[in-house]
């Protein structure tokens, strides 16, 4: 394991940080004691400021109490970027609990997993995607599902605003009179109040889900000290102070923008912008109009923003850092932001990370990198076999270890045993991702050690989207790959053999719009093929690998 890294360590910044042994949620209170009347959210206009944040996240706290939410008890999160998915995240872990966010995207299928692998009886839920989840009010002999709290966007859109706010943001509140629901605005003019704060740094906080090559999603157990070390770290590492300006783009369920873009300003004491989707216009306008500072970003939504005809129109001239990560920049997109003064720098983390564990220095940024080693984190690229050190330049395993690393997966204790390695004594992360490390010791990515899409930034893995597809009563088998595509990087394609007794009744395309009805829009198979077999191994397996070649050699 090299140091060589170290020579190009972000200046003025020391090797090791100091984390502090508190819980989350004090990141609400001291930011609330330090700047009480300052904006912590801005949202289409409407300022959240931390003393009017930290007094609502209370009032929910007080109610989950009351709903018999109490220490260590998983709470389903389930909205777009608002400032009721933030407020819905600070109040679960007030009130001890554990925090379970969720792609707002999963259908009622895959909700139905998180449910009952997390054993929640209690979700936060946003009215326009309540459908998705009323099925499972009550629906599981008294284990699943008991109360909702349904929150309305529109309750905070306080502020006359002219940026473009989309329909589902401003649609009016509905009174939702079903058994086990309470609107989020009944639950705030209870003024409840949580009993103490009884949990500490290794107390579990949020549990991110992440699938692989098992079909179903795994829970990764993340700490009150795993948290807290990539949010400060993130900061940190960009210098970053109180004064700064985040625009929120990313999604809060998804560590990067759960981390860099929510919980890492919340702690610095800095001001979020945020927009519950991705839209060029209003990300700009944004931007030129509360001087945002910093913004972390995927490379498509970089490459949307570039092409607006009326970027021109816009100053932009306070952004001072970019960062992301997900997927390489391209280099043509990187050169493009460098000419309006705009360095992107990129980073690398996982589920399993709560985020970054390598992040480019911000003074010496290698393109299309991943980065090095943040704070007191050790990496090195090995034997997936013998887990030897390979040397530089030689591709192998990104193995992993430092004090953001989780503990392990939910109730799966063989999962856990497997993604840990014991190297010379010491217990390592790993990741799964195939790398090298050059001459610098910079990290870099070569290709994937487990089975995995990426579609626009979006992990999707094939497994999983394989045993969502075996819910269809016209599928016998299925094989998901990716198949190039020009915008979004990659995307789903599922070659699919049709029962001998519904071939000619069935098309690709009604397997196609069945997908979308059932999973995630971003999962959900853009592409599929009908053939009469599928290629098998001697001993019956899917020769997955036959079928990605041929459709990669086909484009």
């Amino acid at each position: 394991m090299s140091d060589r890294h170290f020579a190009f360590w972000p200046k003025g910044l020391p090797r090791h940080m100091s984390v502090p042994e508190t819980d989350l949620f004090y990141n609400v209170e001291v930011s609330a004691k330090r700047f009480p009347n300052k904006p912590y959210l801005v949202f289409y206009d409407t300022k959240i400021t931390f003393t009017e944040f930290k007094d609502e996240a209370e009032r929910l706290a007080g109610w989950l109490e009351k709903q018999g939410v109490k220490k260590g008890d998983r709470v389903l999160l389930y909205m777009q970027n608002s400032p009721q998915f933030v407020l819905a995240y600070y109040a679960i872990l007030r009130a001890n609990a554990v925090v379970v966010p969720v792609n707002p995207m999963n259908m009622t299928t895959e909700l139905r997993h998180y449910v009952r692998d997390s054993g929640a009886t209690v979700a936060i839920v946003a009215q326009d995607i309540y459908p998705q989840m009323k099925p499972l009010l009550g629906s599981d002999e008294g284990h699943g599902l008991q109360k909702i709290l349904v929150a309305t966007y529109a309750d905070y859109l306080k502020a006359e605003t002219d940026l473009k706010v989309p329909d589902f943001v401003k649609a009016p509140r509905q009174e939702i009179a079903d058994p086990g629901v309470t609107l989020w605005s009944a639950a705030l003019a209870q003024k409840l109040q949580p009993g103490p704060v009884t949990v500490g740094p290794d107390d579990l906080c949020v549990m991110p889900y992440t699938s692989g090559t098992t079909g179903h999603p795994k829970g990764c157990m993340h700490t009150h000290r795993t948290a807290m070390h990539t949010q400060m770290g993130g900061y940190q590492w960009f210098g970053i102070q109180q004064d700064a300006v985040y625009l929120a783009v990313l999604p809060f369920f998804h560590v990067t923008g759960m981390q860099g873009s929510m919980s890492g300003p919340l702690q610095a004491g800095a001001t979020v912008v945020l927009l519950p989707r991705w839209d060029r216009d209003a990300a700009a306008q944004c931007i030129a109009r509360y001087g945002v500072t910093s913004w972390t970003a995927i490379p498509t939504m970089v490459i949307d923003f570039l092409m607006n005809p009326k970027l021109g129109e816009y100053d932009l001239s306070s952004i001072t850092r970019m960062s992301g990560g997900g997927a390489a920049m391209p280099e043509a997109i990187a050169q493009k932001l460098l000419d309006m003064g705009i360095t992107y720098v990129e980073g690398y983390g996982l589920s399993e990370t709560i985020a970054p564990s390598h992040i480019n220095p911000p003074d010496r940024p290698k393109k299309q990198c991943l980065g090095i080693p943040i704070f007191d984190t050790e990496s090195m690229v090995v034997d997936p076999n013998t887990f030897k050190e390979v040397p530089p330049g030689e591709v192998g395993e990104i193995v992993t270890r430092g004090p953001q690393v989780f503990l392990g997966y939910w109730n799966k204790p063989e999962a856990t045993r497997n993604t840990f390695v014991d190297i010379g004594g010491l217990r390592w992360f790993r990741t799964g991702d195939l790398g090298r490390v050059d001459e610098d010791g910079y990290f870099f990515m070569v290709d994937r050690l487990k089975r995995m899409i990426n579609a626009s930034g979006f992990k999707v893995w094939p497994a999983e989207v394989e045993a969502l597809m075996y819910e269809h009563p016209a599928i016998q088998e299925a094989c998901v790959i990716g198949a190039k595509d020009a915008h979004r990087g990659e995307t789903v394609k599922a070659v699919v053999v049709i029962k001998e007794a519904q071939r000619g009744k069935v098309s690709e395309q009604d397997i196609i719009d069945w997908a979308r009805q059932n999973m995630a829009a971003y999962k959900s198979p853009r592409i599929v093929e009908f053939v009469e077999t599928l290629p098998k191994s001697a001993t019956g397996k899917v020769m997955w690998r036959a079928l990605q070649e041929k459709e990669t050699a086909r484009a």
